[in-house]
């Protein structure tokens, strides 16, 4: 082989090989952009994803702060403070015909003070200390409420698409049966076996199933989409969840509740109500302390020189003084004040009306959600003795079509009553699920999910 046949061969395959590693590289990708989910872990991602649990965590360390600040109202405070002043034409007191000069024209007095300054009784920054541990714990409550509220979006999400997901798979084998029939009876009608009417019978069912897959697959997209939303990841990412709505039948259980303020000792609402309340007691005890004294210490020390005629401040004579003071403020009378605690006695009255309305509603909805899983459990039982049922009229009414013993229409009636009757148990399944998940919300349940 001549230089140039080389030259051509090794251009080749370069070309072979660069086209190869690109396949490689496209299908490598196309590899890391699905992601096998399953319920905990859609929950996991969500939670480390989600932007509003990032800003609930935020709001926690800024009250943090806040509390930081209170008890640092206490610690002593520093400050020092430096002076300059020239006199150009010193003041002059005239008493009793005679006149005395306060100072001397044209020199410099300098002075330096450093005072510290520290409260030795001041009850409302105790209170305040007090309140802010409270709104720490407050903070934290509504991070909690985030969290649940997130776990149960993205819980009915996932039910959501298992729902889709199995109705897609429902009306896939519903379509391949009606065009299975619909091939048997066109090649029928064309040996003169079956009448015109059975072949657009059987066309017409064929077409319905074909449009309700496509229907059925729009809503499978949809339902990922919003998983993917909840979640928060891009839309390029296809998620793969290997499960069924009949793998949850084992574990339909009836709901064990009571309908007292005990069963709801967990609801983010009830205690956000109650540290609501515990903010405003708080709160009036603060007000409270508009009525007491306070107490404050002052020291401060200073070194000063006194009608100096240059600006060399090493040449002065300076001479230090100090002092300190005890300061008692004691309030008499502040018509605020009582107003205040006018309004903070309303406040409290309101919110107690609020938490009973609360809990009469949360009652109420708990109540719904254990008769909706009962309900949902008895469907399933009966749902899946349709779908058995349903199998066995499907395979009668072919078998009774195939030897002229039954109509085409029996056959479309058997395979649309199949469809109706997987889709119904499902749906069942998926409605016990969002039920319990809408009540493990109510109670305020965190670890439910496995």
């Amino acid at each position: 082989m001549n230089l140039k046949g080389k030259k051509l061969l090794i251009c080749c395959l370069s070309m072979l090989l660069s086209t190869t590693g690109i396949k490689a590289q496209a299908n490598s990708s196309e590899a890391s952009m699905k992601m096998d989910i399953t319920l905990s872990k859609a929950i996991e991602i969500a939670l480390a994803e989600n932007p509003t649990i990032k800003v609930a965590d935020k709001e926690i360390e800024l009250k943090k702060i806040a509390d930081q600040e209170a008890w640092q109202t206490l610690l002593p405070e520093v400050s020092v403070n430096g002076s300059l002043q020239h006199t150009i034409l010193a003041a002059e007191m005239k008493l009793n015909n005679q006149s005395f000069k306060m100072g001397k024209d044209g020199t410099n007095t300098v002075a330096g003070v450093a005072t510290l300054n520290m409260p030795i009784f001041a009850p409302a920054v105790y209170k305040t200390m007090s309140l802010t541990k409270t709104d720490i714990k407050l903070a934290q409550e509504k991070a909690r409420s985030s969290r649940l509220d997130l776990m149960n979006q993205v819980t009915k999400a996932f039910y959501q698409m298992l729902l889709a997901q199995d109705s897609y798979e429902v009306m896939q084998q519903s379509y391949k049966i009606s065009k299975e029939n619909y091939d048997i009876v066109n090649a029928k009608y064309k040996q003169g076996a079956v009448s015109e009417y059975d072949k657009i019978s059987a066309e017409v069912q064929m077409r319905g199933m074909s449009s309700s897959l496509v229907s059925t697959e729009t809503a499978l997209s949809l339902a990922q989409l919003q998983l993917k939303v909840l979640m928060g990841i891009t839309a390029d990412v296809k998620l793969n969840i290997n499960d069924k709505l009949e793998n949850y039948e084992q574990n339909l259980i009836l709901a064990n509740i009571g309908n007292d303020e005990a069963s709801l000792e967990n609801n983010s609402a009830v205690r956000q109500i109650e540290l609501n309340r515990e903010l405003l007691e708080k709160n009036r005890k603060i007000l409270k302390t508009g009525f007491m004294p306070t107490i404050g210490f002052q020291l401060s020390g200073q070194y000063q020189s006194l009608y100096n005629n240059n600006f060399n401040l090493f040449d002065y004579k300076w001479s230090p003084s100090a002092s300190f003071t005890l300061s008692v403020s004691v309030p008499i009378f502040k018509a605020s004040n009582f107003t205040k605690l006018r309004s903070n006695k309303l406040q409290l009255s309101t919110l107690n009306d609020t938490r009973t309305n609360t809990i009469r509603q949360l009652n109420m909805a708990m109540d719904s959600y254990a008769k909706n899983m009962a309900s949902s459990i008895a469907q399933v039982n009966s749902n899946k003795q349709a779908v058995e049922q349903a199998n066995k009229a499907v395979s009668i009414a072919s078998k009774r079509y195939e030897i002229g013993g039954g109509t085409i229409l029996e056959l479309n009636q058997s395979e649309v009553a199949l469809t109706q009757a997987k889709l119904t148990y499902n749906q069942s399944i998926y409605d016990y699920l969002t039920n319990k998940a809408d009540l493990d919300y109510t109670l305020g349940r965190e670890n439910h999910i496995k």
